[in-house]
């Protein structure tokens, strides 16, 4: 996990396997993203490997977290089918802002979400 900071922005980048054995690194990068207390959280997950129910709650307690400070929270991606997965079947995935990174990618805050492929094979549900 890599933090950074960009202008109003704070960035969490995970990478590989997420599961419980990293439940501390996500409390410090809160926390971090807490005490820096900017405009918005963005965390790319892009680069997610394997994910459990360790992330979801960890998703969850930063998005109730930056609404109660009246932060905004971003998912980066495209994100990955076990991110995807996670979310779609735990029923989240429209209560977050996603955004894909790179240049000729736009917001998919507002994309349908409904977890069905498409028709360009993409298994997240986002539709270009």
């Amino acid at each position: 996990m890599h933090v950074t900071r960009h202008e109003d922005t704070f960035v969490i980048t995970v990478r590989g396997e997420v599961d419980h054995d990293d439940a501390e690194d996500f409390a410090e990068a809160w926390a971090a993203a807490d005490r820096a207390a900017l405009p918005t959280t963005a965390v790319d997950l892009s680069q997610i490997t394997f994910a459990d129910s360790m992330l979801l709650n960890a998703l969850l307690d930063a998005r109730r977290r930056h609404a109660e400070s009246d932060r905004e929270l971003v998912l980066v991606g495209p994100l990955p089918p076990p991110v995807s997965r996670l979310l779609t079947v735990s029923g989240t995935l429209e209560h977050f802002a996603i955004a894909d990174a790179g240049p000729g990618h736009r917001d998919r805050a507002d994309a349908p979400r409904d977890g069905r492929p498409d028709p360009d094979g993409r298994e997240d549900g986002h539709r270009e």
